[in-house]
């Protein structure tokens, strides 16, 4: 999804929870990552790996000038034959130390992780939650954004609208920029060659 059909579905979510819910949670993640500037971890559960998630704020990294919301995604699976930055196992997790952030994108509650996501925080990470809501995951965030089964929007939506927010900073001159300022970005954004392949 673009910037285009983001700012579209944004308008047609005006007046909804969903807006306000999404930028609150982008904020805490950004906020998280820029105070502590220890990095970010983005992990997903072994049926459902957030890479999307992972390329979009990789790209809103780069263009809000913020480097720390470029996650490190860690995958279940990662075999040492991946591109490297597919290759970062749950040991990742085990290694977080005080100052990250590791953000669980899951649809269901991710028993497997608990245990990696308990450890983390034990030892300091700070951890947001974003899709099964309730239940130990849940417990365990310091923060969440329930995305439940049935809810207006799905899973991969709301990971859209928050990568977007993450991106912006309410009290940043780029929120403040004129209708001219953000033309001129998005079009030297549209040029500019592709992120590296996920």
């Amino acid at each position: 999804m673009d910037a285009v059909r983001v700012a579209l579905l944004r308008e047609v979510l005006a007046g909804t929870e969903w807006l306000g819910a999404t930028r609150r949670f982008a904020g805490v993640l950004r906020g998280s990552v820029v105070a502590h500037g220890g990095g970010l971890l983005l992990v997903g559960t072994p049926d459902y790996e957030p890479w999307h998630l992972a390329a979009h704020l990789v790209d809103e990294a780069a263009w809000s000038n913020t480097p720390e919301l470029a996650p490190t995604l860690v995958r279940q699976h990662a075999r040492p034959c991946d591109p490297a930055h597919l290759a970062v196992g749950p040991g990742r997790i085990a290694a977080a130390r005080r100052g990250e952030t590791l953000l669980v994108v899951a649809p269901e509650e991710p028993a497997p992780l608990l245990e990696h996501v308990h450890a983390a925080r034990r030892a300091g990470v700070r951890v947001l939650a974003l899709g099964a809501g309730g239940g130990e995951l849940a417990a365990m965030a310091h923060d969440t954004l329930a995305v439940p089964e049935g809810a207006e929007l799905d899973l991969d939506t709301v990971q859209h609208l928050v990568s977007a927010a993450a991106g912006e900073n309410a009290g940043s001159p780029r929120s403040r920029r004129t209708f001219r300022d953000r033309l001129t970005r998005l079009t030297e954004a549209l040029m500019a060659p592709p992120p590296a392949p996920w």
